[in-house]
């Protein structure tokens, strides 16, 4: 499954699309890029919103129409330039309508485990299925395999409840990281 195909996958959802994101940090081109060089030069970023984005504008449909869009990062300390970047960033998808959720390594050994990106769609519905993605070692999506094994869907979804037990949202972690270490 390529990028096109797993946008796809944003459009076909009918109540829940989670991500858990394991990496410390992603390849960036396009715009994205653009807004990382001004994030690491301390200048403006460029606007990224629903009227900008279609990212943003898609979880903002979503939201509209009553779907649950969320993420949880789990995050290493200290946090990577592209996580004080990324947590940043967060801000706008929030606005958007999509739930993000922190959660540090160092609050629980639990979490060490948890090295695989996915997307679960539709949890606990007839529809529900999995995505787990891949990247190479320097952070470069490779593509996606769509999983609809119970035992698959199962690991995902055990592995979103340990993150989730260990999580914090976006702007508790926020206040605490900018007494902790530079975030923005």
């Amino acid at each position: 499954m390529d990028g096109k195909q797993l946008s796809e996958r944003f459009d076909r959802f009918r109540h829940s699309a989670f991500r858990l994101e394991t990496r410390q940090g992603y390849a960036v081109g396009g715009a994205e890029a653009e807004r990382l060089t001004a994030f690491r030069q301390g200048l403006p970023r460029p606007e990224r919103s629903v009227a900008t984005n279609g990212y943003l504008a898609q979880v903002a449909r979503a939201a509209l129409a009553g779907k649950h869009w969320s993420r949880i990062h789990v995050v290493d300390r200290p946090l990577s330039e592209y996580l004080r970047y990324q947590l940043v960033s967060y801000v706008e998808s929030a606005a958007a309508g999509e739930e993000i959720l922190i959660a540090s390594r160092e609050a629980s050994p639990d979490l060490a485990g948890l090295q695989e990106d996915f997307w679960l769609f539709d949890e606990g519905h007839r529809s529900e299925l999995a995505v787990i993605l891949d990247y190479s070692d320097e952070g470069e999506f490779t593509g996606a395999r769509e999983v609809r094994e119970a035992a698959d869907i199962d690991t995902c979804r055990q592995a979103k409840a340990v993150a989730l037990r260990h999580a914090v949202r976006l702007n508790a972690f926020l206040a605490a990281a900018h007494d902790a270490e530079r975030v923005a």
